[in-house]
């Protein structure tokens, strides 16, 4: 299916972009100069993001969701542990942003308004779907909700920390990285060990009610 005519002239927007972001924010100035550069009038520009600058945080986020989840296919899944398979997506998620570092830390800066809070857990809750699906995710009941939630939680903390690495090739990064999900699977761990004790409690509650109406 061919594209359409505003996906052609978002995707030149979202080319040009990153390095007027990095100079000047996320704002209406860099979206200008960033139409101007593509060579677009404000008609085109207009039919590719009505809302202007906000439409490039979805379109920004979902160009970085692309570039994971064609690594993800690249690797053998099927034969790595799952804390690995996690680690390896939030790893070539940051990884397809690398070039546009500054222009990521200002997406983040711009979306830590208030009114844009929304926007900001809907982006990140997004990643941490695509993830889980990618990696073969089917549960249905509340663990559906529970995994992107930590998996939320664990990509906006590795962000903050990779944009304030300077170490070679963010290794300082990934090795935060590690350590959040070893806190994550010590924790599954922990809920494992409880929820037998859960269901024995519920068990004599259930008994001590069938007493209690006796």
């Amino acid at each position: 299916m061919p594209e359409t005519p505003s996906a052609r002239f978002r995707a030149r927007i979202l080319d040009a972009f990153p390095p007027h972001a990095a100079r000047l924010g996320w704002t209406d100035a860099a979206f200008n100069a960033t139409v101007a550069e593509a060579g677009l009038s404000e008609g085109e520009a207009a039919l590719a993001c009505p809302k202007g600058v906000a439409d490039l945080f979805d379109a920004f986020a979902a160009r970085a969701d692309e570039a994971m989840l064609a690594g993800l296919e690249n690797l053998d899944l099927p034969n790595m542990r799952i804390r690995d398979k996690v680690r390896a997506a939030v790893q070539l998620r940051l990884e397809a942003q690398a070039d546009y570092k500054e222009a990521a830390r200002a997406m983040t800066r711009a979306l830590a308004r208030p009114d844009r809070a929304p926007e900001a857990a809907r982006l990140v809750w997004r990643t941490a779907d695509h993830i889980w699906k990618a990696l073969g995710d089917t549960s249905t009941d509340e663990n559906f909700y529970t995994k992107r939630a930590t998996l939320s939680g664990v990509l906006a903390s590795t962000y903050a920390r990779w944009f304030s690495d300077q170490s070679a090739d963010h290794e300082a990064t990934w090795t935060f990285l590690d350590a959040r999900i070893e806190n994550v699977m010590q924790f599954e761990k922990f809920k494992a060990k409880l929820k037998p004790i859960g269901e024995r409690m519920q068990d004599a509650v259930g008994i001590a009610a069938r007493f209690r109406y006796r």
